[in-house]
């Protein structure tokens, strides 16, 4: 009897030992799709593999809207994760979602780590604050759109510079197609590139109360004189294939990979797609402003995406998630997700390393996205914007812009009932959050 006690007690010892030296798992849900999931799967294994005490679990759940949808369910069945990747336009909806965010301030000053938000680029973490400056949420891919030019295919047009101005996108869109190209330019994310940021660039307001930072009352002003003869410049520049519309989000890639297009304005973040994709020797500069509303352009704002920490997991999960997050903001990390991808490096530090090996001097151009963003001090107009309903307001603005290029309405038309539809979400988002 007593040999049986000890071999029980034995056992029951070793499985003690075993749960205890258990590494405590986080998942994190994201929405990195194609080769960044292998990015983001090599970020997770070294993390795991450079510590025993807890375990992240990557899992890709879609594109940005899938991905946040997700989540949101999740959180109503209870089976939410620790943390879930959301994207820029997002972070009203998460700021509202009361109950449900443990934002990322407050994950890490109670787990005891570190957080010295003087680190991160004043462009980057700005975005993702509270008006009284707490973090809500840990940025790690961010990216703005800049203009992405064929140096082969301006060379043979006569071509000798980039444009700085939309009157010069133009000019070069028309000498491009003469010199016998498909189309002149192309633009991927076309809410984001031709109203936000060409919006912040020429620091003109998306909306009032400072595109929605100074309050939930605010109304859409993007229906402006400036906007909209940019957007009838485009779809007058449709005749002779100056420019072809090729998709709300990036479906326009292989437009300008495939030589089609000589130039094309969206993110930074398609630096590792069009390095293992173009077959000529291709650029990118700074996106053109407006001279005929400013004579120099402001800064440009951020898209991407940023880690939120979701409510109802134990403390000891956060503490996971806190380490998680040094780690991920660590210099090495950012410097190497960066050169990799072409998202901008969060933090200062990862910047200089970047530089102190060398990157942008072995591939010029590659810091355009980091000088946009800080080219100068961000305005209430360039700070960035902050609307409820956000998703599904680009919805609407994309489908308006669809038929602006399509010629069933003028640019104005189209603005005007984008602006009035937009501001029925923002009112509903209002009435929902009050």
């Amino acid at each position: 009897m007593l040999k049986k006690t000890l071999v029980a007690a034995s056992v029951a010892a070793a499985l003690l030992s075993g749960a205890a030296n258990a590494a405590v798992e986080v998942n994190w849900w994201h929405a990195m799709g194609g080769t960044n999931t292998e990015r983001v799967n090599k970020i997770t294994a070294d993390f795991n593999a450079s510590q025993t005490d807890y375990q992240i679990n990557a899992v890709y759940k879609g594109n940005y809207t899938e991905t946040m949808t997700a989540a949101i369910a999740a959180f109503r069945a209870k089976k939410q994760p620790h943390i879930v990747q959301v994207f820029e336009v997002g972070t009203a909806t998460m700021m509202a979602a009361k109950g449900a965010v443990y934002p990322i301030e407050q994950v890490m000053n109670d787990a005891g780590v570190k957080l010295n938000k003087s680190d991160y680029l004043p462009a980057v973490i700005s975005y993702y604050q509270t008006p009284e400056g707490e973090l809500l949420s840990m940025p790690f891919n961010s990216s703005t759109p800049v203009l992405w030019y064929n140096r082969d295919a301006f060379k043979k047009a006569g071509l000798d510079t980039a444009p700085e101005t939309w009157d010069e996108v133009t000019t070069s869109a028309k000498k491009l197609v003469d010199s016998g190209m498909k189309c002149g330019i192309a633009v991927g994310w076309q809410s984001w590139g031709l109203i936000e940021n060409y919006s912040a660039w020429n620091n003109i307001a998306v909306g009032t109360k400072q595109n929605g930072y100074a309050g939930l009352d605010t109304e859409f002003t993007f229906n402006n004189k400036n906007v909209t003869a940019n957007l009838q410049r485009l779809s007058d520049m449709q005749a002779d294939g100056s420019f072809t519309y090729g998709g709300r989000r990036g479906e326009s890639l292989a437009m300008f990979t495939n030589g089609d297009c000589g130039m094309w304005i969206n993110s930074s973040a398609y630096y590792g797609s069009i390095k293992g994709q173009a077959k000529f020797d291709y650029a990118q500069t700074m996106m053109p402003f407006d001279s005929n509303v400013t004579n120099a352009p402001q800064n440009s704002i951020i898209g991407g995406a940023t880690l939120w920490t979701l409510k109802g997991h134990k403390k000891e999960e956060y503490k996971g998630v806190a380490e998680f997050m040094r780690y991920l903001s660590s210099a090495e990390v950012q410097s190497w997700w960066h050169q990799e991808t072409g998202y901008v490096p969060i933090t200062t530090a990862a910047y200089e390393l970047s530089k102190k090996e060398g990157f942008y001097d072995k591939n010029p151009g590659t810091d355009i996205a980091i000088k946009q963003l800080s080219l100068n001090t961000p305005t209430k107009n360039s700070r960035g914007v902050r609307f409820g309903n956000f998703v599904q307001v680009r919805d609407v603005i994309n489908a308006e812009m669809e038929k602006i290029w399509n010629g069933s309405k003028t640019a104005q038309e189209a603005m005007d009932d984008a602006v009035s539809q937009s501001n029925k979400l923002l009112r509903k988002f209002e009435k929902a959050n009050k």
